[in-house]
């Protein structure tokens, strides 16, 4: 049995950690009628910047409508993420005026931060950057040096869209096609690495698997339809959700390889085709310093659509973004604007969200017992994510903890020694006065 001082100090202890209010970690996972506290009822319009339309552009198709999202789906990456608007941190500097893009996050990869964003959740097309996916999902299972023999169900894309050139019968490494699609955004070559992927069940597989690793991350908003990017029904992404599989890829050496690789190679296939050099179409890798890497994408109905990675006195940002255009700059260039923008923002910055890790989305039994589904609202919103706060926050708090921990069981020990004393001299006196 511990003694009574001892025993004190325990319970005591105990309390100041169970208090909710001291200890209380902040969701990465917010229903979305959880509002961020001083979040502004009307959200701050996204500065997305106009063009004059050029002389017999036809009018732009309408973009594709997403389903309406369950009430109690949750929004990934933080309250303040919901928003329809603009998210940057207090103070900041003002954004660059040549934004077009309708979505767009930009953040730390290595800490996750979200430094500035607008409209992070939205729904929209992600055209070409849709092999960000492929690629997760597809290379960290194959061998560079195997050898695979293209099919007709691998050429099978949309006439006159984006081709490597790889043929009918054509024996390619895996490393050339992966190449192919990073480089030359081929369509052929993403199809051939879904179809690997996918198994005995070939393309349809692999995107059954884009689609469960995009759920295992904490893409929720991301529908893959095709794996190639090329228009389906029902296909979406976000800006949020790019820029956490691109943070998933950049985790990937051979990834890093291909996306920063300026030209390649496509070897002969005799007798009939001879060996070819393709380029990287990301011109950031050209024309930024410091540039990593990136991927460029458009249909009609998707428009432009970019992500853009780059490093700077020891920090990596990324930069995606959403149904832009190439006015009043090429998007790339309106990408390569917002990385100055977040390299120039202090690192003290307060950033308005985090990329989740797949740790932090993981299932957790409910609390009513039952297994949470993984990534769905109870799973996502039972849990306590691992990645809110970075290790100095952590040792700071900890370090709080104990120091409270200590001052308290210290005033409780005082406080039941002085009462004893007292009892003591009551005795004491007791016994003479008698």
């Amino acid at each position: 049995m511990p003694s009574r001082p001892h025993l004190c100090a325990l319970l005591a202890a105990t309390a100041l950690l169970a208090t909710p209010t001291l200890f209380a970690t902040p969701t990465l996972f917010a229903t979305p009628a959880q509002a961020a506290p001083g979040q502004a009822a009307t959200p701050v319009p996204c500065p997305v910047a106009k063009a004059p339309p050029l002389p017999g552009a036809k009018p732009l198709p309408p973009e594709p409508v997403p389903p309406p999202r369950p009430a109690d789906e949750p929004v990934v990456g933080g309250d303040a993420l919901g928003t329809s608007g603009l998210l940057v941190p207090a103070g900041s500097a003002p954004l660059p005026k040549t934004i077009s893009a309708q979505s767009w996050v930009l953040a730390d990869l290595d800490s996750g931060e979200i430094l500035a964003a607008c409209a992070p959740h939205a729904r929209h097309l992600p055209a070409s950057t849709q092999k960000l996916l492929t690629a997760l999902t597809a290379l960290p299972g194959l061998d560079p040096k195997q050898v695979v023999t293209i099919t007709a169900e691998d050429l099978a894309i949309e006439p006159g869209s984006s081709a490597v050139g790889l043929v009918k019968g054509g024996k390619y490494t895996v490393d050339t096609i992966a190449l192919g699609m990073m480089l030359n955004s081929g369509n052929e070559a993403a199809n051939a690495l879904a179809r690997l992927a996918g198994g005995s069940k070939g393309i349809p597989g692999g995107i059954e698997r884009m689609n469960a690793e995009a759920h295992r991350i904490g893409a929720l908003d991301t529908t893959a339809i095709t794996a190639n990017g090329l228009d389906g029904k029902g296909q979406f992404t976000s800006a949020y959700d790019l820029a956490l599989i691109a943070r998933a890829d950049f985790a990937l050496p051979g990834f890093r390889r291909y996306t920063a690789t300026r030209s390649a190679v496509i070897p002969a296939q005799p007798p009939h085709f001879k060996a070819f050099q393709i380029q990287n179409d990301n011109r950031l890798l050209t024309s930024y310093p410091g540039a990593i890497g990136g991927k460029t994408g458009f249909t009609d109905l998707a428009q432009h659509t970019y992500m853009g990675a780059a490093q700077r006195n020891g920090r990596r940002l990324v930069v995606t973004m959403l149904r832009g255009q190439h006015r009043p700059q090429k998007l790339w260039q309106q990408g390569a604007a917002l990385l100055d923008w977040g390299f120039a923002l202090p690192r003290n910055a307060e950033p308005v969200g985090k990329l989740v890790s797949p740790e932090d989305v993981a299932p957790r039994p409910s609390p009513a017992g039952g297994a949470a589904v993984p990534g769905s609202a109870a799973a996502l919103g039972a849990r306590v994510p691992s990645g809110t706060y970075s290790l100095p926050e952590l040792a700071a708090v900890g370090f709080a903890v104990g120091a409270a921990v200590l001052l308290l069981v210290t005033v409780v020990a005082m406080r039941l020694r002085v009462l004893r004393r007292r009892r003591r001299r009551a005795v004491r006196a007791a016994r003479v006065s008698f």
